[in-house]
This record gives structure tokens, sequence and C-alpha cells, in this order.
């Protein structure tokens, strides 16, 4: 029965090798010619899918490495000769090419008993070095016709060609000087794609550029991938990380002040205040932000400083007026709660937000919600009754 089974395997695998030489013979042919290049990488790929055995073979990656890199030689040449040739093409076969010199050593590194001289490891070596820079250009070639997934490919090829055995000895971690640019846009086309799992795979090699502007849309993209993950943490490291680089930056201030607002920390966010005041004293956001959230934490005389600055620095919007009233109609609450009660000093301070939420109603209209109480709070304490009955007319509209 054994003598029976070794003999239904060798009839089995007489076939197929005839087949494999048949085969490699026939690519051997069309190298020598020049011709049917394609044919010829075809029936080594093909020869590699039909049987796993196959796999353990070095000749046939040997063979359709060869086809391949004549094909990008001959498409050289007429791209030199100014001649049509289709370079996405010449990109492809540069892909090509590094992937079967991978699959050829990792074959040699898998299989023991396949012995292959270092003089031809080190071919290979220096082939996909001369090759390399074609992955990145491939890469740009795609961006330009804002085809990022393909564009993708090139430039994570390029970069993890880099951590492969073969390519060791250039040490291109160190010495290659172009490695954030392509993770920088690596991490651009994952953004692109909306693929978060992408945008963080080459993001802290992309972090190495000494390009400011690069540096902070690498954190920006990271900010909004850590939160399409629901990663709180990861979320506000990028923020204040990109707010560290540059606190101008309009990307990072908003989304941290929203942040700690909404989770009821103001020290914090008056503590990102400051220091975006410091790096830009007269921006209105920075001013803005700080007002409104020393108003809602009551600290009223703090706010109308803030708030005088702010309008002092820009005087085209609205919202800093009705703060600035709120903030002196708030302190003249605590004045009337007390016992005694300086009645000039309260119609002072009533006389002080007048002005103030009048021009907010000029430039906030539709805000009746907002400033027609106030209003109708001065004008009733400052005895002013046409305006007084106007406003009334008003509430009364309002069902307030």
């Amino acid at each position: 029965m054994r003598f029976l089974t070794t003999l239904i395997i060798i009839l089995t695998v007489i076939p197929c090798l005839r087949a494999q030489k048949k085969e490699i013979s026939q690519a051997r042919e069309y190298i020598k010619s020049g011709e049917n290049l394609d044919k010829a990488a075809s029936l080594m790929k093909g020869l590699l899918d039909a049987d796993t055995t196959n796999r353990k073979n070095t000749k046939i990656y040997e063979i359709w490495y060869d086809a391949v890199e004549m094909q990008y030689e001959a498409g050289n040449q007429k791209l030199y000769l100014k001649q049509q040739f289709d370079t996405a093409q010449l990109y492809s076969l540069t892909k090509d090419m590094f992937d079967i010199v991978f699959q050829l050593d990792s074959v040699v590194d898998l299989y023991k008993d396949v012995k292959t001289d270092n003089k031809k490891r080190k071919k290979y070596s220096a082939k996909l070095n001369k090759y390399r820079r074609n992955l990145l250009i491939g890469g740009n070639h795609y961006v330009k016709k804002d085809n990022f997934r393909q564009a993708f490919t090139y430039y994570n090829a390029y970069i993890e060609s880099a951590d492969k055995p073969i390519l060791t000895e250039y040490n291109y971690a160190e010495n290659d000087l172009q490695m954030s640019e392509a993770a920088f846009w690596a991490t651009v086309c994952a953004h692109r794609l909306g693929d978060p799992s992408l945008t963080f795979r080459h993001a802290k090699k992309a972090e190495e550029t000494t390009d400011t502007s690069r540096l902070l849309l690498i954190k920006r993209f990271e900010a909004e991938g850590y939160l399409e993950f629901k990663d709180t943490i990861g979320y506000m490291e990028a923020l204040k990380g990109g707010f560290s680089i540059d606190p101008l930056y309009k990307y990072n201030f908003p989304r941290l002040i929203d942040f700690y607002v909404t989770h009821e920390m103001p020290d914090s966010a008056l503590t990102i205040c400051d220091m975006a005041i410091a790096a830009g004293p007269k921006e209105p956001l920075f001013l803005y932000a700080k007002s409104t959230i020393l108003l809602n934490m009551g600290r009223n005389d703090e706010c109308i400083n803030t708030t005088q600055i702010l309008i002092e620095a820009c005087d085209t919007i609205a919202p800093p007026y009705y703060n600035m009233a709120t903030a002196i109609l708030n302190n003249v609450v605590e004045m009337e709660q007390r016992q005694q009660k300086d009645k000039e000093a309260i119609k002072a301070q009533y006389e002080r937000a007048l002005p103030y939420m009048e021009h907010y109603r000029r430039m906030a209209p539709c805000e009746k919600g907002k400033w027609a109480p106030a209003l109708y709070r001065i004008y009733l304490n400052l005895n002013m009754g046409k305006q007084f009955e106007e406003i009334d007319n008003i509430m009364k509209s309002l069902n307030i």
C-alpha cells in the first residue's frame, strides 16, 4: 500500500514538473527575444498561483523579476526618446519589482534548504535602491490626479521598504531625508480617504518634518482620527500638541475650549485662553472666548476688563457688546441684593450698561430673546418711558 501511495504521488508530481519546466523554458525564450515580456511575467506568476510547492523555487521569482525589469527598462527608454508610453505603468512596474524581490527574499529566509549566494542578494538590493525613488514619484503622480488610494499604496511601499531585510544596509530611516516627505503625503492621502487606521500608520514619521505648517496639519489629522475612534485622551493630546506648536493656528483653540467648557472645566479653558492671548494679544477669537468664560463663571469685573480690550481691538462683532452689558447688569444684581443700597451707584451702572446693550440690539436685531429682557430692565430702572413702552410690546410679542 505504501508503495502504491508513493507511486501515485510520483505520477502526480511528474506532469507538474514537466509543466513547470515547459513554462520556465518558454518564459526564458520570451526574455531572450525581448518580446512578450508581459506573457513571461504572467507565466511565472501563474506557476506561483497554481502550486504552493513552486514558491520554493527561486528561479521562478528571478525569471519573473527579469521579465518585469525588462518591461520597465523598455518603457523608460521610450520615455527618454520621447515616445509614447504610459508613465503610470512605469510606476506600476517599479512596485512589481519590489514586491517580487521581497517575496524572493522571504522564500530564501523561510526555506533554509534553499541556497542563494550573497552576491545575488546584493545585486537585487542594489537594483531596488536604484529604483526606489520611483515609488515616491509614483505617489506624487497619483496625488496630482486626486487618486489618493493609489497614491497611498506607493508612499506606503516607499516607507515600508526601509524595514525590509534586503535593504537594511542602506539605513533609509537615518539616511533618507525624504522619508518624512513620503510619510506626510501618505497621511494626507489617508485623511482624504477618510480612513483613520491608515492616517496613523505613518503619522509619527510625518511628524519628523521641519515644516511647521505640515506638522500642524498632521496633528489635526491625528485629532480627527482619534475623534473618529472615540479616543478622547488621544484627541485632546493631539489638540494640545498642535496648540503648543502654534497657538495662533485656528483649528486647535476652539476645540480645546469647547471640550473644557462642555466638560465643565472652566479653569482649564481660561488657561488655554491666556496662553493663546499671550501669543496673539489682540486676536478677537481668543479675547471673546475668555470674555464669555469669565461671564459664565460670574467673574464680572474680569469679564468687563477683557471685553473692553476686545471691543477696542475689534468693534465690528456683536457678541462682545452683549457680554459687556450683561456683566455690568450682573454687578447691578449684586449691588441690589446688598442691604445698604446705593441708588445713585446702581443707576450709574444701568446707564453704563445701556449703550452696550443698545449697540448689541442694532448689530443683532434678530436676537430679541437676548437684548429685549435686558433693555426692559434698563429702561424700567432709568425711567425711560417711551423706550420702555416699545420694549414692553416686544416682550409681550415674545411671550416673555
